[in-house]
Order: structure tokens, then C-alpha cells, then sequence
């Protein structure tokens, strides 16, 4: 019997592709629903490409996260899996020796969810970025049972990235909360210009909006590019 009720409530926020922002969407959206009065924890299960600092691993995106939500969650329950190479998880645990656990991390993200009453989870890569050797983080997602927030790039091939990762989504059961376009360069040629128009007529979920490139990310950029982007209504509307 599933031990995830509605009173453990969430989001699963993944990428078309790797290192699109989904930190920042992440972080943002934390931010944004803290400004409704909804108290907010944060997770990234599993974080490869870590530096060793001081004999530690350091998660950069795990401590950003919980910097900007504000939050004092233990680290270790936040960020369960530290990696040190940048390459898909299951793949670096490999090389690591590590085994993931699936319910170390469940049991986790129950943790978190019973302190606050939404927790934002970040994944690592896309969909079909291996966990395990059986396990891909869309399958987090399904045992989670977390409806999934997509964050895809702005740049030329966005919409059949965007597209087969709706596809997938809907192939496997999972909801599609919305998708977020995130400008993560400032590069502003024809298709930046055009993407979000074709997405918005192409995908049947909500398109929430797009973030701008920010130079300088901290909270008070984060806050001004949520609240004057995006259109949070559908998430918010989930969490009531």
C-alpha cells in the first residue's frame, strides 16, 4: 500500500534536456508559492558532477535550492545522493560504488513532505535520465506520485524535445502540470523569438510561461522573474 496520500503534495520539475535551469525554475517557483503563504520544502534526490571540497562532496544545486526557499532541512534528506562525476546518475553511482535506493529517497521526500506542506523535488536531467539499471526519473516521479512540471529551452529543437517529453509523460500515466520555457543564454534569434508561440498552440497541458535570462540569481531576481512571467494558477489551484 503506497504510503503518499494527498496530504503529501508536491511537484517534479525536469528538463527536455540537461542543464536548461531547472535549478533555477526550481528555485523560483519555491520562492513564488512561499509569497502565497504556502510553506515550501525543497529536494534534488540525487546530484552527480559535485565538487570535493574539504574531503565532502558539495551539492551546488541541493544548497542553492534550500538557500533560496529559506529553509533548514537537514542537507542529507534534501540531497540523499552526491556524485561526483557530471554523468547521468546510474552511470556515476556505478563508477562511485553507490547503490540508489529508491526508498531511501521515498522515504525522504515523506519526510519533508510531513514538515512542509508542498515540496518542490528537482530531477536530474530528463525523463529518461537512468536512476538505477531499471529505474529512469520518470519513474521517481510515478513512485512520488508527483505531477511532473516541465522546463524546457527556448533554443532551435525546443519543440520536439518539448513534444516527445509530453508524449512520454502521457505514454506512462504521468500529469503534466504545465511546462516552463526557460531563456538560460541570451542568444534571440528567430526561433527564441518564435518557440513559445508554436509551443503554446502545440501542448495540450498549460504553458506557464518564460522565464528571462538572468545575469545575477538571488532571490530578489528569482521573485521579480516568477511574479512577472509566469502564470502559477494551475499549480497554485493543485495545492489548494
Amino acid at each position: 500500500m503506497s504510503l503518499i496520500s494527498k496530504q503529501h503534495r508536491g511537484i517534479f520539475v525536469t528538463g527536455t534536456d540537461t542543464g536548461i535551469g531547472k535549478t533555477v525554475v526550481a528555485g523560483g517557483l519555491a520562492l513564488a508559492l512561499k509569497q502565497k503563504g504556502i510553506d515550501v520544502g525543497v529536494m534534488k534526490p540525487v546530484e552527480t558532477g559535485c565538487q570535493l571540497r574539504n574531503g565532502q562532496l558539495i551539492a551546488e544545486d541541493a544548497l542553492f535550492l534550500r538557500e533560496v526557499c529559506g529553509v533548514s532541512d537537514d542537507l542529507a534528506v534534501i540531497n540523499p545522493y552526491r556524485l561526483p562525476d557530471p554523468l547521468a546518475p546510474a552511470i556515476a553511482a556505478e563508477r562511485s560504488g553507490v547503490k540508489i535506493d529508491m526508498d531511501v529517497i521515498r522515504l525522504s521526500y515523506l519526510g519533508l513532505s510531513s514538515q512542509h506542506q508542498a515540496v518542490i523535488v528537482e530531477g536530474a536531467g530528463g525523463l529518461l535520465v537512468p536512476l538505477t539499471d531499471r529505474l529512469f526519473m520518470a519513474d521517481l516521479a510515478r513512485i512520488l506520485e508527483l505531477p511532473v512540471l516541465l522546463v524546457s529551452r527556448a533554443s532551435l529543437g525546443t519543440i520536439n524535445h518539448t513534444l516527445l517529453s509530453l508524449n512520454y509523460l502521457q505514454q506512462v500515466g504521468l500529469t503534466a502540470i504545465g511546462v516552463v520555457m526557460n531563456r538560460s543564454t541570451t542568444e534571440n534569434g528567430i526561433a527564441e523569438q518564435t518557440n513559445e508561440e508554436a509551443l503554446k498552440r502545440l501542448i495540450d497541458c498549460p504553458f506557464l510561461g518564460t522565464m528571462p535570462f538572468l545575469s545575477v540569481i538571488n532571490r530578489d531576481t528569482l521573485k521579480s522573474a516568477v511574479n512577472s512571467n509566469l502564470n502559477l494558477t494551475p499549480i497554485l489551484e493543485y495545492f489548494k
